[in-house]
């Protein structure tokens, strides 16, 4: 068998475990654990969900990265992404200093159309253009808000901000991706618009569901369906409303709670049904495909994977469909299917994940703890499943 890495998750558990001088026995008794699975984890035999990441994280008080190993930094410096981020904090820390002197902002409509061709080349999967382009039009968009403050310019600098969330959460850096959030408030306070504040708290609820904070996610959910209240009645509205609902189930099928997932997916369904495919109203893909790819990662963070994969072979993803959507749902597909010892259809998905947006799945998290689970399970490993390790850097 190939080897799982020195350092994959349940290694890393074991040594944070370690040097907090906790016994297997006694994390599983703080995390709630079981501790068979806790053993079998660290020994790299089964693969660890969500779940339980965020449940070990928060029982030895680290951060899910720390679990995690993110970003992965090797990977990261091969693919020369990692001297990319750099420019994109340097961007995000001048934000409030006022028009540079030495910046001349081109006309409005300009940045716009670049902001809006960032957004659409991020779903289409290419994370290292986007990383590469997104400081400058930063910096140019801060002093055009700044030098001649409006709603529009401070929008367009909310959604830059924006942006920078989506780059730094897809690598890995979500230190920086809280960051951009918080960029991404101040911004769109300024531009006094409700369906942006009621994204951004769409966005921050991720954080915490990332973490494991339940609890304060859902406060989030809640009180940006009350800043949507707040806006004019339109089909953006409807849209941010139903993409929140969307959060709030994946929020509730990790905190088991069926009952509370099951409601806000028929919500999302219901509102869909009245905007249809809205792929590209803030680029958040709602619509009734969204509704149906949710479904299938609720049901897997239920842990009811056989369901979760019968649902997830029945959803007919339309071709227009962004890449790093389509990848990120043929990921949960696959982690899925590993749980109910499809490993072959798993692996199959992985290849889909990979081919569809191949530098979101190296980073992707799903990805690596769905290989790793394959790995351990399967006693004879094609040079296909190998190359894919290689790939991954594993």
């Amino acid at each position: 068998m190939h080897s799982l890495p020195h350092d994959h998750t349940g290694a890393r558990i074991k040594r944070l475990r370690l040097e907090r001088h906790l016994t297997q026995r006694a994390l599983s008794d703080l995390s709630q654990v079981p501790y068979g699975t806790l053993t079998k984890i660290e020994q790299g035999v089964t693969a660890a969900t969500p779940y339980v990441i965020a449940a070990l994280a928060r029982a030895m008080r680290v951060e899910v990265a720390t679990v995690t190993g993110q970003p992965y930094t090797t990977e990261l410096r091969a693919d020369q992404l990692d001297i990319l981020i750099r420019p994109i904090r340097q961007a995000l820390d001048v934000y409030d200093l006022g028009a540079d002197p030495d910046i001349s902002p081109r006309a409005g409509q300009l940045l716009a159309d670049d902001a809006e061709t960032l957004l659409i080349a991020v779903r289409a999967g290419e994370i290292k253009q986007v990383a590469a382009q997104l400081p400058g039009l930063l910096l140019e968009a801060t002093t055009a808000a700044h030098a001649a403050p409006g709603r529009e310019r401070w929008l367009l600098l909310a959604s830059l901000y924006r942006t920078a969330y989506d780059v730094a959460s897809k690598l890995g850096y979500y230190d920086l991706a809280t960051l951009s959030l918080a960029r991404m408030d101040w911004a769109a306070e300024r531009g006094s618009d409700a369906v942006f504040g009621g994204m951004y708290r769409y966005m921050r609820a991720l954080t915490y569901l990332r973490d494991g904070e339940y609890r304060t996610g859902e406060r989030l959910v809640r009180l940006g369906l009350s800043t949507l209240g707040q806006a004019e009645p339109s089909r953006e509205r409807e849209v941010v409303t139903g993409q929140l609902h969307l959060g709030a189930a994946v929020m509730a099928g990790r905190s088991k709670d069926r009952s509370r997932a099951d409601g806000h997916l028929d919500e999302a369904e219901r509102i869909a049904a009245g905007t249809g495919e809205a792929v590209e109203t803030h680029w958040l893909a709602f619509g009734p495909t969204n509704v149906a790819v949710h479904r299938v990662s609720v049901l897997a963070e239920l842990d009811e994977y056989g369901q979760a994969a019968q649902t997830g072979r029945g959803v007919n993803i339309p071709k227009d469909w962004p890449k790093s959507r389509r990848s990120h749902h043929y990921a949960e597909l696959a982690r899925a299917q590993m749980w109910t010892g499809d490993l072959d259809g798993s692996f199959q998905n992985l290849l889909r994940a990979r081919k569809t947006a191949p530098q979101q799945a190296r980073y992707h998290q799903t990805v690596r703890e769905t290989y790793a689970g394959l790995e351990a399970a399967r006693r004879q490993l094609p040079d296909s499943f190998l190359s894919y390790g290689s790939w991954l850097g594993v």
